[in-house]
């Protein structure tokens, strides 16, 4: 008895002599400046995880790791959330989604106006018809299998998506510019519920592009409810950005509370130097409607020039019955004169993109589908108008009908006052508003707007370092907590025990956008580390090839 507690004694008295084996981790990221992605204060600390989880934040002294990186003097932030991405198509002939990787993004949200499900047989054959040079097998029918499509061929960012409100319109109705009845709206908000409970963030909607401008306020308010009752949200491309924006947001605000949905506006400016005064009304009209109750947020890309197709200067009527409707009546001679007339006449009914520009040098032309017009990328419409000696008007026409396609085309229309005061609005995310490209291959065939490469190092280096219109921490919290909470995203957004490892070093310093709009392919510098779920897919600034990116669902998964 005697021999065993000396034993018992002096086995406790070596354990207390030892110290405990020290903590391990995966990574450890050490003596970086640590910005949680709340807003507040930055600290020097360190950063740890295990697998695709945060493991430990602070002082973790001498835990050990299989990759332990020296941080010392750098930024440490969660990744970054592009609120509005088309990197749809992109991400299929790349997954390395290059250019929006390398600012930090590590979260794509994708779906303004058009998903990229549900299909059905007709929209299936029309998106394949529509393909640039970028060709692609659509080998999914839902959402949710868009997504899983992705993932499974391997992606470096996460993705999500909204079900756009077109979608469901041209499943059930087409491309009509009519009322649904009260059977088809119910047959399209039975598509909306299944996208939500297959984990679709809400209702995107485009009202500017047929066939999605063609639903009326209650339509979106109809579909709308459909995304509250899963706890989704409601997020638009307004009906107009230029002189009608204020009614606009008046719509937006409406259907929020008629739906009793969150709502977001994209891509928040006033378009057309006349309607720049209207923006400050606008805030005034969101914070209004945030006093009340309503959860009214926005987003923007950081340029003063927007990008869409040239058919944005067509009166949408013509584009009624979908695009090879269009291209019919642009080849009709007592059609094309009528065309030509309203394109220069002010409308409260449309946005006249051509009209809003105030010249055709102010539209600049970036991507073409044929090849024999590809030449003709990097032009304004004025110039190839002067080549041809015809009418910009119908040289727009001509154009379209010319390579069968929308035109890819920058409209140089927007105020930089304006993006500086939108930038400083604390209810205010980010967007590229474009694909993820690389400057080699395919992506060369065509130009691009600056922002796919640079619009979020430019809130970074142009809007923080440089005019410091906001703070760092800021910032980060815009980039990264704010859209992740408006979209209930689960456990990203914020630097936390426990949430996902989707982590950004960079210099603060250093950070800068290089793409410009006439050599738009060039890869921003200064972000260091990129970790997506744990897994480093920027190393030293360059990837590593890794594709760890997952498809990430709304709150109503599930239900």
């Amino acid at each position: 008895m005697i021999r065993s507690l000396l034993t018992f004694l002096l086995f406790c008295s070596l354990i207390l002599g030892c110290s405990p084996a020290p903590k391990t981790y995966d990574v450890i990221l050490r003596g970086g400046t640590v910005y949680d992605g709340s807003g507040g204060e930055p600290f020097v600390g360190d950063v740890a995880f295990n697998g695709d989880v945060i493991a430990a934040l602070g002082d973790i002294g001498a835990a050990k790791a299989k990759s332990d990186i020296d941080v010392t003097g750098l930024a440490v932030a969660p990744g970054f959330v592009n609120m509005m991405s088309w990197a749809n198509e992109s991400l299929i002939e790349d997954g390395r989604s290059q250019s929006d990787i390398r600012q930090g993004v590590t979260l794509e949200i994708m779906g303004e106006g058009n998903s990229m499900g549900p299909l059905n047989d007709a929209m299936k054959a029309e998106m394949v018809a529509g393909q640039g040079d970028i060709k692609y097998d659509i080998e999914w029918t839902t959402l949710a299998e868009y997504l899983q499509f992705l993932e499974r061929r391997g992606i470096s960012p996460n993705v999500a998506s909204f079900i756009g409100s077109a979608t469901p319109r041209e499943y059930i109705i087409g491309n009509e510019d009519k009322a649904p009845t009260a059977d088809e709206l119910e047959q399209m908000r039975a598509l909306v519920r299944q996208a939500m409970k297959e984990g679709a963030l809400g209702v995107a909607s485009a009202l500017i592009y047929p066939p999605g401008s063609f639903a009326k306020t209650g339509e979106l308010i109809a579909l709308s409810t459909v995304a509250a009752e899963y706890d989704g949200m409601y997020i638009s491309h307004i009906r107009d950005e230029g002189a009608n924006m204020l009614t606009a947001i008046a719509e937006l605000i409406t259907i929020a509370r008629e739906a009793g949905v969150r709502a977001e506006i994209y891509h928040l400016k006033s378009a057309g130097q006349a309607n720049w005064p209207l923006f400050d009304k606008a805030i005034e009209m969101v914070e209004q409607a945030r006093s009340t109750g309503l959860q009214i947020t926005a987003d923007i890309y950081t340029y003063a020039a927007s990008a869409t197709g040239l058919n944005a200067a067509i009166p949408p009527w013509v584009q009624e019955g979908g695009f090879e409707a269009s291209v019919e009546r642009m080849k009709d001679p007592v059609l094309r004169d009528r065309i030509a007339k309203e394109m220069l006449e002010p409308s409260s009914e449309w946005e006249n993109g051509y009209l809003a520009v105030g010249s055709p040098d102010n539209i600049l032309l970036i991507g073409f589908k044929s090849e024999a017009l590809k030449p003709l990328t990097g032009k304004t419409l004025a110039d190839v108008a002067n080549m041809r000696g015809t009418d910009p008007r119908y040289t727009a026409m001509d154009l379209i009908v010319e390579d069968n396609s929308r035109i890819s085309t920058v409209y140089f229309g927007q105020s930089e006052d304006v993006v500086r005061k939108a930038v400083a609005l604390p209810w205010v995310s980010f967007n590229s508003d474009e694909g993820s490209y690389a400057p080699e291959g395919i992506f060369l065939k065509s130009s691009a707007h600056p922002r796919a490469y640079g619009s979020f190092a430019r809130v970074l280096g142009k809007y923080v370092r440089d005019e410091g219109v906001i703070s760092l921490q800021e910032a980060i919290r815009k980039l990264a907590s704010l859209p992740a909470d408006n979209m209930r995203i689960d456990r990203r957004g914020q630097l936390k025990e426990n949430f996902f490892a989707d982590v950004v070093v960079f210099d603060p310093q250093k950070i800068q956008d290089h793409a410009t709009f006439i050599e738009p392919h060039q890869y921003a510098t200064g972000m260091i580390h990129v970790f997506v779920n744990g897994e480093q897919v920027l190393k030293d600034g360059e990837h590593t090839g890794a594709k760890p990116g997952r498809a990430v669902y709304g709150p109503g998964l599930g239900k």
